[in-house]
């Protein structure tokens, strides 16, 4: 059983990029935990209300086997906060899986952890063009891993994503 933190915006999140992978950790065992930029409630687009168990800055990379950005229009304020970016750069210079959906990779190229990686994101072409400018290999598909770092491009995609992390965890277990 992996520990998984799915970090959340404090408004806006995309609810189906949160509830679909997290059911899909969940039923494969993992231990899933939600942080957001404080811990106060944390309100998705379409209503969902959740409470995160700690704040980006409370959060050790080391204790989790793999970082989830959630993805929505909030996820722009997540990319802009130093203590999430902090958290993905420290967890991917651990080798610790950092993954990311919809506009959630903009927190990554942010962080600087999409440097000559391939990746996709929400094909909006600001977003686009904000991983093209950190260096990333922009893909137009479903779901893009690059070594640890896992990324899709939106709420379509939220089953297929949620699988490529329980299959990611399961190759690190075996490994």
């Amino acid at each position: 059983m992996a520990n998984v933190l799915m970090v959340v915006a404090q408004n806006g999140f995309r609810d189906e990029e949160f509830l679909v992978p997290k059911e899909i950790l969940e039923k494969a065992g993992h231990n899933v935990k939600i942080a957001s930029i404080t811990r106060a409630k944390a309100t998705g687009m379409k209503g969902l209300t959740i409470q995160p168990h700690m704040a980006a800055y409370e959060a050790n990379p080391g204790f989790f086997d793999c970082i989830v950005i959630v993805g929505g229009p909030g996820a722009a304020a997540l990319a802009e906060n130093k203590d999430v970016r902090e958290l993905v750069s420290r967890a991917s210079e651990m080798e610790r899986i950092v993954a990311a959906i919809c506009l959630g990779p903009l927190t990554l190229a942010k962080a600087g952890v999409l440097r000559e990686r391939n990746a996709t994101v929400f094909p909006d072409m600001p977003a686009i063009q904000a991983l093209r400018n950190a260096g990333a290999a922009y893909w137009k598909k479903p779901v893009v891993q690059d070594g640890h770092i896992l990324t899709a491009d939106g709420p379509h995609s939220a089953g297929e994503f949620g699988e490529a992390l329980v299959e990611m965890l399961k190759e690190r277990k075996q490994a």
